[in-house]
C-alpha cells in the first residue's frame, strides 16, 4: 500500500513538472522557443552581413560570378565557410559561457585580444562609412531624398534601437531579414523571368570568359576569402546564444545560419548569370541596378531597391555597433563600475554614426578604406585561424570535462 501510495505521488510529481514547464515555454514566447535557439543567430547575422556582403551586387561579382559558369564553387565555399565559423562560435560560446567578442576572443588569443578591439572597432567605421557613402548615393538618386536627411532617419532609428535593447533589436532583425529576403526574391525572379536562358548557356558551354580559366581551388578559395572578409558580422550575434544549451543546438544552428547567409549569395550570383559575360553589368558599381535597367523594370522598383539599400545599412549599424556596446559593458562590469545606460549607449551610437557618416563625404575614408584588405586579414589571423584550431580543440576538450563533472555531481547526489 505504501509503495503505491508512493508510486501514484510519483507519478503526480512529474506530471506536475512536465505541466510546469509546458506553461514555462509558453511563458517565454516565440522568441525564447526554438526559433530563438535554431534560426534567430543566423538571422542576426545574415542581417548584419547583408550591408557589406552582398547588398548592391558588386561583392558577388568578385567574389563568384566573375568565374562564370565555375562561379558556384565559390559559393560552396562561402556556405562551408560560414557554417563552420558559426558553429564553432556558438559551441565556444556555450561551452564557456561567453556572449560578448571581447570574452570569445580571450578564450582564442589570450593577452593578444586588444588588438582585435583595435581591428573590430576600425573596421566598423570603415564599413558604416563606406555603406553610408554608397547607400546615400543610391538613396538619393533612387528616391530623391537628400544624404544628410538620409543620415538623419539612419541616427534616428538606429539609436532608438539601441536604446530600447536586446529584445527590440532581434525582433527588428528579424522583421528586417523577412522584408529584405522577400525584397531579393523579387528582384532575382524579375532578372530570371526575363533573361533566365542565358544561364543554360553559361552552364552548358562552361563559360569563364570574364576571368579566364581558373582552377577550382582557387575558385573555392575566393570563397573563403570572402568569408574571411565578412568575420566581423560574428560578434553581432553572441547576446542572443544564450539560449542553446547543447552541441545539437549549436551545430543544427550554425548550419542554418550558414545557409541564411549564403542564400542570398546564389540568388545574386544566378541573377548575375542572366547577363554572364556582359561587362556593362560585371563592371558596374551597383550591378543590381544596371540589370533591374536593362530588363525595363518600372521605376518604382528603383526606388524600392533605394529604400532596402538604406534599411541595409540599418541594420549592419545597429549590428556591429551593439556589439561593441556589450563588449564595452563586460569591461565595465569586470572593474566593478556601472555599464552604460540607454541613453549613454543611444548617445554613443549617435557619435559613431554621425562620425563615419561625415567620414563618408570627405577624403579620409578613401585612405582608410585602402586598408581595409589589412584588416580583413587582421580578422583571418586574430579569429578565423585561431577559432579553426584553438577554438576546435577547446571544443573538442571541454565537452567530456563538462560531462565528467555532470556525472560526478549526480553520483554526489546518490551519495555513491
Amino acid at each position: 500500500m505504501i509503495s503505491l501510495s508512493f508510486f501514484c505521488f510519483k507519478n503526480l510529481s512529474l506530471s506536475g513538472t512536465k505541466e510546469e514547464l509546458r506553461m514555462e515555454k509558453k511563458k517565454r514566447g516565440f522568441f525564447d522557443g526554438r526559433y530563438g535557439k535554431y534560426l534567430l543567430p543566423g538571422v542576426l547575422l545574415q542581417s548584419v552581413l547583408i550591408g557589406g556582403g552582398y547588398a548592391t551586387g558588386r561583392e558577388i561579382v568578385s567574389y563568384g560570378a566573375k568565374f562564370g559558369a565555375g562561379g558556384w564553387i565559390a559559393g560552396i565555399g562561402v556556405l562551408i565557410g560560414f557554417a563552420a565559423v558559426a558553429i564553432l562560435t556558438f559551441e565556444i560560446a556555450r561551452l564557456y559561457k561567453v556572449y560578448d567578442y571581447k570574452s570569445m576572443i580571450k578564450e582564442l588569443i589570450g593577452p593578444l585580444w586588444p588588438l582585435f578591439d583595435v581591428v573590430y572597432v576600425l573596421t566598423m567605421i570603415v564599413i558604416i562609412a563606406v555603406m553610408a557613402s554608397a547607400s546615400g548615393d543610391i538613396v538619393e538618386s533612387t528616391t530623391g531624398l537628400n544624404y544628410w536627411a538620409g543620415v538623419v532617419i539612419l541616427v534616428g532609428i538606429t539609436g532608438g534601437l539601441i536604446f530600447f535593447g536586446d529584445a527590440i533589436i532581434e525582433r527588428f532583425e528579424t522583421w528586417g531579414t523577412i522584408v529584405l529576403y522577400v525584397g531579393y526574391i523579387i528582384f532575382t525572379g524579375m532578372v530570371l523571368f526575363a533573361k533566365g536562358s542565358n544561364i543554360s548557356t553559361v552552364m552548358q558551354t562552361q563559360d569563364m570568359s570574364y576571368s579566364g580559366n581558373v582552377g577550382i581551388p582557387a575558385i573555392l578559395w575566393t570563397g573563403i576569402i570572402y568569408v574571411a572578409y565578412n568575420l566581423c558580422i560574428f560578434p553581432s550575434s553572441m547576446f542572443s546564444l544564450k539560449r542553446q544549451e547543447s552541441r545539437k543546438e549549436c551545430i543544427i544552428s550554425g548550419l542554418m545560419a550558414g545557409v541564411l547567409m549564403t542564400a542570398p549569395w546564389f540568388m545574386t550570383y544566378f541573377a548575375l548569370m542572366c547577363f554572364y559575360p556582359n561587362a556593362d553589368v560585371l563592371s558596374a558599381n551597383i550591378p543590381w541596378l544596371v540589370m533591374m535597367s536593362s530588363i525595363g523594370a518600372p521605376g518604382i522598383f528603383s526606388i524600392i531597391f533605394g529604400i532596402v539599400m538604406g534599411w541595409t545599412l540599418i541594420e549592419t549599424s545597429t549590428g556591429v555597433i551593439h556589439a561593441l556596446l556589450g563588449r564595452v559593458n563586460v569591461e565595465l562590469k569586470e572593474k566593478k563600475k556601472n555599464e552604460l545606460d540607454r541613453k549613454q549607449q543611444a548617445a554613443i551610437t549617435v557619435v559613431i554614426l554621425v562620425t563615419a557618416c561625415v567620414l563618408s563625404k570627405f577624403g579620409i575614408i578613401d585612405l582608410i578604406e585602402k586598408g581595409y584588405s589589412l584588416l580583413s586579414y587582421g580578422f583571418m589571423i586574430l579569429y578565423l585561424l585561431p577559432i579553426l584550431t584553438i577554438g576546435l580543440y577547446k571544443v573538442l576538450k571541454k565537452e567530456p570535462i563538462l560531462k565528467a563533472d555532470m556525472a560526478t555531481s549526480i553520483l554526489e547526489e546518490k551519495g555513491i
